[in-house]
């Protein structure tokens, strides 16, 4: 089972009164574990940071009118592509799989806005999973934010000081995990990351490039080949 953990970075909170998504990060599992797979791009919006925005998303202030110096750590968009062209290659990467999404309501909202206005086909609601009903139902009256849950289930988020979509996914996918039951202990430990789409049900983990020395003694060796050569020329481990 195919599921895209995802969030968005937005100029605000409503895309029909002009706010642009500005940045998307994407991590892929594969039946609740990490692939290594990861879909990453920052966004120009066509149009003006507000102010709040700024420190907020770790995006610099290129966009405002007038120009200010960008702060260290911070993204500039002037040079980043326009969603337009990006929107396909979002499409592609997404494919049927479930999307995994912190309040999904919003980000599929800006999502479908901008497919919308490419005229491509938006994303089927129930194609999207809400961590954020999950933590309600099973945390009623307890706080459900991203940083609550981690301080919930002891996930570092050290690195979070600036709001990234990215980096956000990946802790998600963290969240995700330990709210349907747990972590898996191999999480992020698959192969490096692409922005490629594809694969399918028989997708399997890549062979290591280096086998595992072996952890038999020498004794236990000696003893294995005694006790095979006892059983003769038709025992299985003689065969070729």
């Amino acid at each position: 089972m195919r599921e895209i953990v995802l969030d968005t970075e937005t100029t605000g909170f409503d895309p029909e009164s002009g706010d642009r998504i500005v940045e998307i990060g994407a991590v892929e599992l594969w039946n609740h574990v990490a692939t290594g797979e990861t879909y990453h791009v920052y966004i120009n919006p066509e149009r003006f940071m507000p102010e709040e925005a700024f420190g907020v998303h770790g995006i610099g202030p290129d966009l405002l009118e007038p120009p200010r110096p960008i702060e260290k750590g911070q993204v500039t968009l002037k040079d980043k592509p326009v969603f337009a062209k990006v929107g396909q290659g979002f499409r592609d990467f997404v494919g049927d799989a479930k999307l995994v999404i912190h309040n999904a309501s919003f980000d599929m909202k800006f999502l479908n806005a901008e497919l919308g206005w490419m005229g491509l086909p938006p994303l089927p609601m129930d194609q999207a999973l809400d961590t954020l009903a999950i933590a309600r139902k099973r945390f009623p009256g307890s706080p459900a934010s991203l940083d609550a849950l981690c301080r919930r289930f002891n996930i570092d988020n050290s690195n979070r000081v600036l709001h990234g979509a990215l980096l956000d996914s990946e802790i998600l996918a963290e969240v995700y995990l330990e709210l349907i039951g747990g972590r898996q202990p191999d999480f992020g430990l698959s192969a490096s990351g692409s922005t490629a789409a594809g694969g399918g049900d028989d997708w399997r983990p890549a062979p290591r490039s280096t086998a595992l020395p072996s952890r038999i003694t020498a004794d236990e060796q000696a003893a294995h080949d005694a006790f095979v050569e006892k059983l003769g020329d038709t025992a299985l481990w003689t065969r070729a």
